[in-house]
């Protein structure tokens, strides 16, 4: 088996079934296409899969998991943290350093609305929190950055109209038309605006 496909498709094919969930249909084609391609059975594909030896990760199994507080937790002090230095910034762009966040969490706490939070003096340190800031996007360049405005447009023509009512300034009507019932003020010429949004045609 191992001489029919090589050991880097192997690997490619690996990588593209983990991206996908366990019981989806393309995982299915995938394999028939693989197996298509070297003339092979399925179940060769399947059994080179799982005599592959997959180099082991040289990262920690919990990498990314915070292990002084559990994820959560420390999430949420990351956000205390992100809060008092978005709220204390000024004119000048400056705001409360990290060091200064942690010493008023630590010594007073912070009311929220699951309650006041007050770590325990210690576990919390600068680098460590700076580092899950990032992580997690509650940086300071990263709040203070605007996001990209983006624009929706339509697929396809007729998929979505924009309808726009305005009272015309230019034109008046005399009297009210015979076949209004309620006639009463002064009638008003009204223009009805009909654009699509895709190709930009207006009515």
């Amino acid at each position: 088996m191992a001489k029919k496909i090589p050991e880097e498709r192997l690997l490619e094919l690996k990588k593209r079934l983990d991206l996908l969930p366990p019981r989806h249909s393309e995982r299915v084609k995938t394999i028939q296409s693989f197996a298509d391609l070297y003339a092979v059975s399925v179940g060769s594909v399947y059994r080179a899969l799982r005599n592959k030896r997959i180099p082991k990760s040289l990262r920690r199994a919990d990498a990314g998991i915070t292990r002084i507080l559990p994820n959560a937790e420390m999430e949420l002090y990351c956000q205390i943290i992100a809060a008092l230095k978005m709220k204390t910034r000024n004119k000048k762009g400056h705001h409360l350093p990290t060091t200064e966040a942690l010493r008023l969490l630590e010594n007073f706490g912070i009311e929220t609305s699951q309650g006041l939070k007050k770590p325990p003096k210690g576990v919390l340190k600068k680098a460590t929190v700076n580092r899950y800031l990032k992580k997690w996007g509650y940086d300071f360049n990263t709040l203070d950055t605007e996001s990209a405005a983006v624009r929706f447009q339509a697929k396809h023509s007729n998929d979505c109209w924009h309808f726009d009512l305005s009272p015309s300034d230019l034109k008046q009507l005399p009297e009210w038309p015979a076949w209004v019932e309620n006639k009463q003020g002064k009638p008003v010429l009204m223009l009805y605006s009909l654009v699509d949004d895709r190709s930009g045609v207006a009515y």
